[in-house]
């Protein structure tokens, strides 16, 4: 699947672009997690674990870290859950609980020097503040985790947005309908989301090359 993505995002190549950014590497999430049709569940769990990591320096995928997994308290999905995020239960039977996956990608990222002692090496990407604000501290306190301090700041990709077209977008496909970019994949899958972050970035930094990526949001204490 890495080699398929990798090649996609060859797509859009943004050329001649010289501003340097302060973070090395971009690391794009998106998780899918449980969920039912008209109402919000007491104890959502995640379910689809991607980031798609980005090298500043030519806009292209350095890395892909991709997992489902397996929840604890509702583990068998909704019939709506399958049918936003197309994820199958067959899909998830086999796979990991959250804490296992969650060491899994902390040492995908040490592995590949993403969570360094440099705090200007990478940075989380997200498409508003769900995912790190949300859903990570409550699957960390499902699961009696402690949230790293690395997790605890990121990129809201919807500001950065803003700040570069003077447009707050409501969604990723908000975003792709303003910058004319078809929606690749499934939506609300997590790694097809994830890329399709992705192909707004580049775009991005075509259009506007002294664009900065710079943290936007903090965890509160």
């Amino acid at each position: 699947m890495a080699m398929r993505i990798l090649a996609k995002s060859k797509l859009l190549r943004p050329e001649n672009i010289n501003v340097i950014q302060k973070l090395k590497n971009l690391l794009i999430i998106d998780f899918e997690a449980t969920c039912e049709k008209n109402f919000a569940i007491s104890t959502p769990e995640i379910i689809e674990f991607p980031c798609v990591a980005v090298n500043t320096k030519n806009w292209q995928i350095d890395n892909v870290f991709h997992h489902y997994v397996k929840p604890q308290i509702n583990p068998i999905l909704s019939p709506f859950c399958t049918d936003l995020t197309g994820i199958m239960q067959e899909t998830i039977d086999n796979e990991e609980h959250f804490p296992v996956v969650f060491e899994k990608f902390q040492n995908w990222l040490e592995i590949n020097g993403y969570s360094n002692d440099d705090s200007n090496s990478s940075g989380f990407v997200t498409s508003g503040d769900w995912d790190l604000k949300v859903m990570l501290p409550y699957q960390c306190k499902l699961d009696d985790l402690i949230v790293p301090d690395n997790f605890k700041q990121w990129i809201d990709l919807k500001k950065i947005f803003f700040n570069a077209n003077q447009y707050y977008p409501r969604s990723i496909k908000d975003m792709l309908r303003k910058l004319n970019l078809s929606h690749e994949g499934r939506l609300h899958s997590g790694l097809s989301d994830s890329m399709n972050m992705l192909k707004i970035i580049q775009t991005l930094v075509t259009n506007k090359p002294t664009i900065q990526f710079d943290i936007t949001s903090h965890l509160c204490k």
